[in-house]
């Protein structure tokens, strides 16, 4: 058991600060090479169209295809591949679905207006994009979860078109994912990815629509690719890798904890884990559980590798010094794995998703809680938030004057103006000022 290697630290160190900063540190360095490999792929795109998108898919995919329309999945596919798959599925993914919808309901935004006692008449117009593109990863990887995760904020924000792309290698892929897509109310589905994907997506072809908004995962080529594309469209964000901080009391199971660790430890090798508690008998409990558990996973060598190099356990002296430290790492999933909880809510200021007590396993967030698993990584959960109906709404400024409020706004506006030298934006604010024109 003691071959199992995780970094230990503790607040009590001169320089703990200091070494949980190096630890967590996310350098997201762009790779010249993919950067201007993507490029060239995103230009080839805007000026070939679909003829580029057949040949890129049909070189990074192992393809055979002739017509980008042979790329495009028909939607009785979709409803098929529902109807196929084992009933156990089914029901997952429609109770995951039910579940998703229902919470995403409540971050509906009204329009609002109001008048003022000028008679102005000020507000604010919530309005859908048009159409949303939503990244499914392919592969060997199936990610069903991420589909209704991305989709459904999109179908309640009121977007009338929700087109989907996600590789399909060698012309295969996941039915689940199709399931998904047809229980999440996706309006197209086409199997292509890469840069590719994202460039179609951004600046349409003959067969794949022009987008307002891209979301939804991939790899490094994906990444990029959305972050050029960004301005001519929208993006939900840049993820760095998983993270999961939890903070224990030490008297939940040191088997369920060492297991919640694992549960993003196993998604890649720069994943990250941490537990801080303070009973640090506790966390040599939960080491000795993570030696026991690994060597009974699939993906034991990930996970060993992560915990190697990104994991911590973390001996704090309270409770509060717990919450100083999540609230510098600012963590992607944090778990508080102890009784009062909620309690503690408060003194969080800085999370992507917060599970609250020792049942509320993170997995249930990643599948069917209800909230969003698309969260802000890299500590950018200090300003960014999780994946909403928001993302998919924009938000209209109104402003209406009669005679009395543009007199009254312009005797305000007049003087602002020309002190910034801007003498048209006065003399327009003055003409609706009664003997001032």
């Amino acid at each position: 058991m003691s071959d199992f290697s995780v970094n230990r630290l503790s607040t009590q160190a001169d320089d703990f600060w200091q070494q949980l900063d190096a630890l967590t540190a996310w350098s997201e360095e762009r790779d010249v090479e993919v950067g201007e490999r993507v490029a060239s792929i995103i230009r080839v795109i805007r000026e070939r169209g679909d003829d580029a998108l057949v040949e890129f898919t049909n070189q990074f995919d192992q393809r055979q295809v002739t017509q980008a329309q042979q790329l495009v999945v028909e939607h009785e596919a979709l409803t098929a591949a529902l109807a196929k798959i084992p009933q156990e599925q089914r029901y997952a993914l429609k109770e995951a679905a039910k579940r998703v919808r229902a919470y995403h309901e409540h971050q509906r935004q009204p329009s609002w207006q109001y008048e003022d006692e000028h008679g102005n008449l000020l507000g604010q117009q919530v309005t859908p994009l048009d159409r949303a593109g939503l990244y499914v990863p392919g592969g060997k990887a199936a990610y069903p979860s991420s589909v209704l995760m991305n989709a459904i904020p999109a179908q309640v924000a009121g977007v009338k078109e929700i087109v989907m792309v996600s590789p399909a290698p060698a012309g295969e892929i996941n039915p689940m994912v199709l399931a998904a897509a047809a229980v999440a109310g996706v309006s197209r589905v086409i199997t292509i990815g890469g840069a590719q994907a994202v460039a179609a997506l951004a600046y349409g072809t003959e067969t794949v629509p022009a987008v307002d908004k891209i979301v939804g995962p991939g790899n490094i080529y994906v990444a990029e690719a959305k972050r050029q594309v960004f301005g001519k469209v929208g993006i939900d964000m840049i993820a760095g890798p998983s993270e999961i901080l939890v903070v224990c009391d030490g008297n939940t199971d040191p088997d369920w904890i060492a297991m919640d660790l694992f549960s993003q430890a196993e998604h890649d090798e720069e994943a990250q884990a941490i537990l801080v508690s303070p009973d640090a008998a506790f966390l040599e409990q939960v080491a000795a559980s993570m030696a026991k558990l690994a060597p009974t996973l699939e993906r034991e060598a990930i996970i060993r590798t992560s915990m190697a190099n990104r994991g911590a356990l973390i001996a704090v002296q309270n409770m509060d010094e717990a919450m100083a430290v999540v609230n510098r790492v600012a963590p992607e999933h944090l778990e508080l794995s102890f009784d009062d909880a909620q309690d503690y809510l408060p003194q969080v200021r800085h999370a992507g998703a917060i599970f609250l007590g020792r049942y509320t396993a993170e997995a249930l967030g990643d599948y069917c809680a209800g909230p969003n698993h698309v969260l802000p990584t890299s500590a950018t959960a200090r300003f960014s938030s999780p994946l909403g109906v928001y993302d998919f709404q924009k938000r209209s400024s109104i402003i209406g004057c009669g005679p009395e409020g543009a007199a009254i706004l312009g005797k305000v506006a007049s003087p602002l103006a020309r002190g910034e030298g801007l003498t048209a934006h006065a003399r327009s604010a003055e003409y609706r000022i009664p003997n001032q024109a």
